[in-house]
């Protein structure tokens, strides 16, 4: 092996080992075996919890297959146990335009943007198969009987949907609980602690001591001596004006 390719290999590891990281804090995609994971084939299970979904409440089970020159190249995708869909093939390999080489391509008539670009990552993949469950293209379907039967019977479709739903559920580990969102739960509410709010019997001083009022009585009488002394002032003036007055 060359030096090139082991030091390419690296990189596409430390890379994975980023958007493992990152992945598991996303409530719809669950690692069962972290412990013994192998950085460049990857084992999981994808969860569908679009409650309009036909397959929502699915536990798919799938598997990721990453070159040595990722991202520069796609990883390959493949669910472990076969879903009838117009865009999943027998093997349960996936048909899907964000997965096939960078560049257009004249043939398919898929556009640069579509298909695989360094800038892609596990996350957009997954959520592009999620997307893809919902919305199959039919126009040029891996499993053609499945794409006729969503045209042209949604209801039979649908069924066919539910049971590949309850079969993958038999994967889910014991204790697992499945989410039912993509959002997290809401914080538990706090209730009102009533005795908090009820009236006691007690004093609450809000502000200011015992020596705080006797200063404040201090204060009020020196104000009162002081009225008292102009008053004294003004009576010995009107004496003196009377005085004055006789002379």
């Amino acid at each position: 092996m060359s030096r090139s390719v082991t030091k390419s290999g690296a990189s596409a590891r430390h890379r994975l080992m980023t958007e493992l990281q990152a992945l598991q804090k996303e409530k719809w995609v669950h690692f069962p075996d972290l412990d013994n994971m192998n950085m460049q084939k990857w084992r999981f299970a994808l969860m569908v919890v679009n409650t309009d979904s036909a397959f929502n409440g699915g536990y798919f089970k799938a598997e990721m297959i990453f070159p040595d020159d990722y991202p520069y190249a796609p990883p390959k995708f493949r669910f472990l146990h076969p879903i009838y869909h117009p865009n999943i093939y027998p093997d349960g390999a996936l048909c899907i335009s964000i997965l096939h080489k960078p560049g257009e391509d004249l043939m398919s008539g898929e556009q640069a943007s579509e298909r695989w670009s360094p800038l892609q990552g596990v996350e957009s993949v997954l959520r592009s198969v999620l997307l893809l469950l919902d919305d199959p293209e039919i126009h040029s379907p891996a499993n053609v009987d499945a794409g006729v039967l969503y045209r042209d019977d949604r209801e039979a479709y649908d069924k066919r949907a539910r049971d590949a739903v309850a079969a993958s559920r038999r994967d889910i580990p014991d204790g697992f609980v499945m989410p039912t969102s993509f959002e997290p739960a809401p914080p538990p509410k706090v209730e009102n602690d009533d005795d908090f709010w009820a009236e006691s019997d007690e004093d609450y001083d809000f502000g200011g001591s015992d020596s705080d009022e006797e200063d404040g009585d201090q204060e009020m009488g020196e104000f009162g001596d002081g009225e008292e002394e102009e008053e004294d002032d003004a009576e010995e003036m009107s004496e003196d004006d009377e005085q004055e007055g006789k002379n």
